[in-house]
């Protein structure tokens, strides 16, 4: 699975750039005339290269191919061996996924989990994108009398996008909706003749939607900050990039795109004498390598380190999901050595009051966790300070002495010194 890497500072998520930046990306495209008619890697390749990026691409389209067929395919199998793909595309016989389910799940969601398994064994950083195809363009005559439900466009195309979404969510994969742009474009401008005469494959407008909406898959970005029209009037060619960009640029996630990137998140709890303990919040990720910005590096989910000497320190944290790229996030915390009672990064919002043996914590805006700490660092009691609201700590039950109170929000972390009589 090919990620993408953002920063994180004071957990606050910053722009890096990296989506915006020219990219190189090798796709591998798997099925039928769909794929092969008017080129459709070489129109998604020309897009890209409008905004500097690069895709390297091959195939193997035979016309009227299943994914049952690719499965055993010699030529299929050999190109998914090679492992060299950051995504490969699967595209089923345009009429079979709008077929009655019972049909489906033997002749469709079996090979298409089959071949999702050979890729990811090839490459385990390679995502597998199901390329959404559409309805015909006054339904399946052929199949209407039998199976009612694809004798319209609309019932034809809403069986092809439910069986899609379903490949890509059992699989953890990726989808290219161009079904789904070219709905948008006949329900907004139906003069825009997406069909060949034939009323089933492509006409050039129709594979320039297609590779407008593979360009965002791949490369993350708008359409419409791209040039090339593939020969089409400039209009034209502009609604359909904008038809692209509102479908899929604008609901990445709901195609699942990013879904599965590894998140980095963590916080420190800064302790006394130069101690901090680090609590891991990422999302999709198995392996990490912590940098505590004094040149000690870790590997552990949640290591504990303590530092030499005082001052300001990055730490560091790139999580991965096995060896492929991964995410980084960043926090700068401040380290003093001397005196263990100290305040780092005050938290906006907090306050309290000490009364007797009850400690009373506000805070009037996001919500603080906590954790009572002993002499010796033993976490005595933990909890959430609420959004907007209180806390009454009591004091009763703990021995008398000095106490740590650690806090930590979304915007900062403090330490508390707390006696206890």
């Amino acid at each position: 699975m090919r990620l993408y890497v953002t920063g994180l500072l004071f957990s606050v998520l910053l722009c890096t750039g990296q989506l915006f930046a020219q990219q190189t990306r090798a796709a591998l495209f798997l099925g039928n005339s769909y794929t092969y008619v008017n080129d459709l890697p070489k129109m998604i390749a020309d897009v890209a290269l409008t905004t500097g990026d690069t895709l390297i691409y091959d195939s193997n389209t035979p016309g009227g191919y299943t994914l049952q067929q690719h499965s055993t395919n010699a030529t299929t199998l050999a190109m998914i061996s090679t492992g060299a793909w950051d995504f490969v595309v699967l595209q089923e016989q345009s009429q079979l996924p709008s077929f009655p389910i019972e049909q489906v799940e033997v002749e469709v969601f079996p090979y298409a989990a089959l071949l999702d398994s050979l890729i990811s064994q090839a490459n385990p950083c390679t995502e597998t994108v199901f390329y959404m195809t559409w309805g015909r363009k006054n339904g399946d005559a052929m199949n209407c009398p039998f199976w009612p439900p694809v004798c319209t466009y609309t019932g034809m195309d809403d069986l092809l996008r439910e069986r899609y979404e379903i490949m890509a969510a059992d699989n953890q994969a990726l989808v290219s909706p161009a079904g789904a742009v070219w709905r948008y474009i006949r329900e907004t401008d139906p003069t825009i003749e997406l069909y060949s005469a034939d009323e089933s494959h492509p006409s050039v407008a129709g594979t320039f939607a297609t590779a407008c909406a593979f360009y965002s898959v791949m490369f993350r970005k708008d359409p419409v900050l791209t040039s090339y029209d593939a020969g089409l009037d400039p209009v034209l060619a502009s609604t359909i990039r904008a038809a692209a960009s509102a479908v899929v640029f604008d609901s990445l996630d709901h195609w699942h795109v990013g879904e599965y990137d590894p998140v980095a998140a963590f916080s420190v709890w800064p302790g006394p004498e130069g101690h901090i303990e680090t609590e891991n919040l990422s999302e999709q990720a198995d392996t990490w390598q912590w940098s505590m910005g004094d040149g000690t590096v870790y590997t552990d989910a949640e290591p504990a380190h303590t530092y030499a000497e005082s001052g300001s320190y990055m730490v560091q944290l790139i999580a991965s999901r096995g060896d492929c790229p991964g995410d980084t996030s960043e926090q700068t915390i401040l380290v003093t050595v001397s005196e263990p009672n100290v305040v780092t990064n005050m938290i906006p919002g907090l306050s309290w009051v000490l009364s007797g043996n009850v400690l009373t914590l506000t805070t009037s805006t996001e919500a603080i966790r906590y954790r009572m700490l002993d002499s010796s660092g033993k976490v005595l009691t933990s909890g959430t300070i609420p959004a907007a609201g209180h806390l009454n700590l009591p004091l009763d039950e703990f021995a008398a002495g000095f106490c740590l109170l650690q806090l930590r929000s979304g915007r900062g972390q403090q330490i508390i010194p707390v006696p206890v009589h």
